[in-house]
């Protein structure tokens, strides 16, 4: 493939404007569109694959208490994130979660590096969760036993194989992925089911597991009390159990709504992403329960620790156990596919997250919201994980669950502002409650296992840096997304068609300076004949980049003034004039005087809040939009 060939080839599937991406790949095609139950198959291999570790996650964190720990998680998801993510479903249905209604409710450069950060937890979230699914599948595999000994200790080779195949999947296209997690999900749920049911019917035949379990758990703690405060405390350890539920609203493009769905309302959309939460937090809640409840009562306590048959393999050692080897090496491959797989909804995630939020922001480089490269370089940051932690689950644990709680809790916090804002006192107060239900395991597990704050803090940094580049990268581009003007404006544009307009560039301020501003341009530049415009830019959120501008034509003091809002007002001026150029024919003129003051510090307020420099930095977007010289709006300083 020819240089040329490979670049078409990874810009081929790119989001066909900023903020309009839908989803790999980016281009809203109603045909790669899939009903709930089959997208909710997608974020269930990264939900429904952690019952391939939990039970034992359980088993060893709470011991004998786990199945009443287990129960409490069970109230938390069903009472606490469910609701959440149900809220969050309908008021951001796109697939940016709760990080996009956080946007609209914290404006301005804090409430963008809050979401900066967030979204370096939520990098933290998807890039561990494919990593960890990856490193627990090889796991699976070389635990195995007919798997050649020599494979032993080749966790990094194999677990770095299976990322580049997960890569690959989506280097080929997306239109498979939901197919085969479907095929996925339900051969694990059906695997799950069978060892849940034959264990249940061996505690039948056996009763005394279960007298022993429970005489060993009244000895130890006497109080029902003293059960569910331990239960409380060790909950946190617990919480990689509410995985799914960020996934779950990240692949929210790709369901298939009703016929008059739009874009600002695609209530069916909606409704399909509450029957995928609630279908799969229900599934999950049953499967969790019954899974504590064999495996501590069948299991050795042994087996649980670390080096022991059943460390974060609980219900395979069940399979194997009571159903053969032929089972449980079935149930491995099963359990193997859908870990490496369950990368896949992570990845959708991110893919959906970054090309639809960031280029906007300016925060990353405008080949980032072709999908292609991003995988590639999803792809790459995996295996450098892999390989610092070598392919280790337990070392990327506690990354895994800081990242699901942070942004868990994000959630949680998004929706109590919203209810508040929209005056529900009671839903308020109650998701209140739950945030700070999700504040306090949050912390607990950032106390108990900081090296996940570390990672993330990693992660965080690197988004930062990576944005602050990106934004002064792109400082010089023409940022607006659409140019409209209103009625008055579109008549003083059809009136000077083919004819050239001067604009003088003004402060808002005053109405009783335009006659000064007026004198001072015709001294200074000798201006045309023809009657000029004033045009003046009051700076709104400075901290967005990309927009939709609308251009307003006002007659104040008898003078004509176009008047935008816009972040910035060099590169709202040079997106006009070029505009200009294009509806009339005639060649726009601007006038300027020269800013007062330093010119570093001009170049910081231009980064910062969207002035400072006006005149160079009009003229120097204008050149890097039109190359053309002799094509280019005049811009005149005096």
């Amino acid at each position: 493939m020819t240089s040329g060939g490979l670049s078409r080839w990874l810009l081929a599937d790119t989001a066909q404007a900023p903020g309009t991406h839908t989803g790999p790949h980016g281009k809203p095609d109603g045909g790669r569109k899939a009903s709930w139950w089959r997208v909710m198959c997608l974020s269930g291999v990264d939900y429904f694959s952690t019952l391939g570790y939990q039970p034992a996650i359980a088993a060893l964190a709470a011991g004998l208490l786990a199945p009443l720990a287990t129960i409490i998680l069970v109230v938390i998801t069903l009472a606490g994130a469910l609701p959440i993510y149900r809220r969050v479903a309908r008021e951001s249905p796109h697939g940016a979660g709760s990080i996009a209604m956080l946007a609209k409710l914290l404006p301005r450069w804090g409430g963008k590096l809050a979401i900066l950060a967030l979204l370096g937890f939520a990098a933290t979230d998807f890039m561990i969760t494919m990593t960890l699914s990856a490193a627990d599948a090889t796991a699976h595999f070389v635990e195995n036993p007919f798997v050649p000994k020599a494979l032993h200790g080749q966790e990094v080779v194999i677990t770095l194989v299976l990322l580049a195949a997960l890569g690959t999947v989506f280097l080929r296209g997306f239109a498979e992925a939901i197919r085969i997690a479907t095929y996925l999900v339900g051969a694990f749920l059906l695997l799950n089911v069978t060892v849940l049911v034959v264990s249940f019917v061996q505690l039948a035949a056996h009763p005394t597991a279960v007298n022993d379990w429970w005489g060993a758990l009244t000895t130890q703690h006497g109080s029902p009390l003293v059960m569910v405060g331990i239960a409380l405390l060790v909950f946190p350890k617990l919480a990689l159990g509410l995985s799914g539920f960020e996934t779950g609203v990240a692949v929210m493009p790709q369901i298939k709504g009703d016929a008059d769905d739009t874009e600002k309302q695609p209530q069916g959309r909606i409704r399909g992403a509450h029957r995928l939460l609630t279908s799969s937090a229900l599934i999950m809640s049953v499967l969790l329960i019954a899974s504590s409840i064999v495996t501590v009562m069948l299991i050795p306590a042994a087996e649980f620790q670390p080096g022991g048959a059943a460390n974060g393999r609980a219900i395979a050692y069940l399979g194997y156990e009571y159903l053969g080897d032929g089972f449980g090496t079935a149930y491995d491959l099963v359990t193997i596919a859908i870990l490496w797989f369950a990368g896949a909804s992570a990845m959708a995630g991110l893919l959906n997250l970054v090309p639809r939020y960031l280029p906007r922001l300016g925060m990353v480089p405008r080949w980032a919201r072709a999908i292609r490269p991003l995988v590639l370089v999803f792809t790459g940051i995996g295996m450098l994980i892999t390989i610092l932690f070598q392919a280790d689950v337990n070392a990327q644990g506690g990354a895994y669950a800081t990242g699901v709680l942070v942004l868990i809790t994000s959630a949680a916090v998004a929706v109590t502002l919203s209810a508040k804002r929209q005056r529900q006192r009671k839903s308020a107060i109650a998701f209140a409650i739950i945030t700070l239900v999700f504040l306090y395991t949050t912390v607990t597990n950032i106390v108990e296992r900081p090296e996940g704050i570390k990672i993330a803090g990693c992660f965080i940094l690197g988004i930062l840096v990576t944005s602050f580049v990106s934004r002064v990268a792109r400082s010089t581009e023409l940022r607006a997304l659409t140019i409209a003007f209103d009625s008055q404006a579109e008549r003083w544009i059809t009136e000077r068609t083919a004819e050239r307009i001067d604009l003088i560039a003004r402060e808002p301020g005053p109405t009783s300076r335009y006659p000064l501003k007026l004198v001072h341009a015709q001294h200074a530049h000798r201006l045309s004949d023809l009657e000029p415009w004033f045009i003046e830019v009051t700076i709104g959120d400075s901290s967005d980049f990309e927009e939709e501008l609308v251009v307003h034509g006002e007659v104040r003091d008898g003078y004509r003034v176009l008047s935008i809002t816009s972040s910035n007002v060099p590169n709202t001026l040079a997106a006009v004039l070029i505009e200009l150029r294009d509806r009339t024919g005639g060649m726009p003129h601007i006038y300027f005087r020269w800013t007062e003051g330093n010119p570093v510090a001009n170049l910081i307020r231009f980064l910062l809040f969207g002035e400072g420099e006006i005149a160079a930095v009009t003229r120097e977007v204008l050149r890097e939009a039109e190359p053309r010289h002799t094509c280019r709006p005049w811009v005149h300083v005096a």
